[in-house]
């Protein structure tokens, strides 16, 4: 088997190497996909099992041996490794998830598990989200099958469950009980990157995800004294639950830049014309975001931590005060800033109201110095030369936090070029969820070309 070398950065957009018959599974296995109906409402209802059985079957067509693992019935999981031409390099982590988030049919001019295609457009919930990229990494891989192609890194594919809730059944049950799956695994590359992002002024940046804000769900609760809705009461749960949640909602919480940030800044200064420093101390950060415009949305959500309270619960009767009452935050955490994240949510929350996290998970930061990170930059610009790579931290989180249990970095590498007008970050969890055909085509040539020519380190000693 043959391994493909780089060629010479072109000067204009090229096709690449990838075939006809690629360009068509692309577009076929995301609508078959989304057809598959994987929707998470994070409430143990979900099976993935369909879906992972119809990926496990695209491999074995190609000779690709693929192992289905479950910690629940029906949450299934799809793991594969192919090997590379040099033995002596680190293992890369290619992982895209099954499920997606419920949608209802009555909200979109298209039923969402259709997965039609019309007007050259595949719609349906997960088509950007990831099932997009789950065709990707078939696509590829399988046409390297055919053609005899080996990448020089063991590339490792995993297809997950559960990635849209806790993660339990997917990527936390692999990370923990089947560690020795990801054997030599030091990078990873998944969701929520490498899509085109239009700034104005016909400018089309790509922003890479280079690090993640962590996970802080929580659960606020408050103690009274139950009585008569008639009598006076001070101790009253769900005024002191709504005075802490008020003052959460409010809270102004400073910046506090990482190292991907900071880099995002400079970068998107450069690319707009701003003569300013990020790493200056004095820098007004939120005068820089609005001289930005539009490419402040990259950013924007991720210069500080956040706090948005989501659900409130409490009482039965009207003419009943609770003894306690109940409320629940979405909390983000730069990375970082854990510690002043729970000093600020005690003092938030005052002495009469609890809270702790019903589910958190780590902040992550990658080096946006690293030769994975070039090759990312190489093969976006090799396909659109007038295109803009910069870095940028996720607001959100993905399946790299719990992969990064086993030491491997992850980066939002999952590339999609598309049209003005496709809103990527709008269509993420929206309704009318869908991507273009060419926007496929394209992202199956850049990771093609990515995961066959990104160099790799020698690979980490066991244990």
């Amino acid at each position: 088997m043959a391994e493909i070398e780089c060629a010479e950065h072109p000067c204009a957009p090229e096709t690449g190497a990838v075939d006809q018959q690629a360009l068509d599974e692309v577009v076929r296995f995301t609508s078959d996909l989304i057809r598959i109906d994987t929707a998470n409402a994070g409430d143990g209802g979900c099976r993935e099992r369909p879906a992972a059985e119809y990926v496990a079957e695209r491999l074995a067509d190609v000779g690709i041996e693929p192992v289905l693992l479950e910690r629940t019935p029906g949450r299934t999981n799809v793991v594969a490794r192919i090997e590379g031409t040099d033995p002596s390099a680190d293992a890369l982590l290619v992982h895209g998830h099954l499920d997606v988030v419920p949608a209802e049919s009555a909200d979109w001019q298209v039923h969402p598990f259709s997965g039609e295609v019309r007007d050259g457009v595949v719609w349906g919930r997960g088509a950007v989200d990831m099932k997009n990229m789950d065709a990707m990494m078939l696509a590829a891989v399988r046409q390297w099958a055919r053609s005899g192609v080996r990448p020089r890194r063991d590339i490792v594919l995993a297809f997950t469950a559960d990635e849209e809730a806790s993660a339990e059944d997917g990527s936390g049950f692999l990370a923990d009980r089947h560690a020795e799956l990801f054997e030599g695994c030091t990078e990873g590359i998944s969701e929520s990157g490498a899509f085109t992002f239009h700034a104005g002024g016909g400018m089309r940046i790509y922003p890479i995800a280079a690090g993640e804000r962590g996970t802080a769900w929580l659960k606020l609760t408050a103690r009274g004294r139950a009585g008569h809705g008639s009598k006076v009461n001070r101790d009253n749960a769900v005024s002191r639950l709504a005075d802490a949640v008020s003052r959460i909602g409010a809270h102004d919480w400073p910046v506090r830049l990482t190292p991907t940030v900071r880099a995002a800044l400079r970068e998107l200064a450069a690319l707009h014309g701003i003569d300013v420093d990020p790493e200056r101390p004095d820098v007004d950060v939120d005068a820089l975001l609005e001289k930005l415009g539009p490419s402040a949305n990259l950013v924007g959500p991720t210069v500080r931590n956040s706090t948005n309270p989501t659900m409130l619960a409490a009482g039965y009767k009207v003419n009943v005060i609770p003894g306690s009452a109940v409320a629940h935050v979405d909390g983000r955490v730069v990375p970082g800033a854990e510690a002043e994240f729970r000093s600020t949510l005690d003092e938030l929350t005052g002495p009469h109201v609890a809270w702790d996290h019903e589910h958190r998970e780590v902040a992550l930061e990658a080096p946006v110095d690293s030769p994975s990170f070039a090759a990312m930059r190489a093969a976006i610009e090799r396909f659109d030369p007038d295109g803009h790579t910069v870095p940028y931290c996720m607001s959100g989180g993905t399946d790299a936090k719990q992969f990064s249990r086993l030491g491997i970095v992850g980066y939002g590498f999952s590339p999609l070029k598309l049209p003005k007008g496709f809103d990527y970050q709008a269509l993420f969890h929206g309704v009318d969820e869908r991507v273009p055909v060419e926007g496929l085509h394209f992202g199956v040539r850049v990771l093609d070309h990515f995961l066959r020519n990104v160099p790799g380190r020698g690979r980490r000693a066991a244990g």
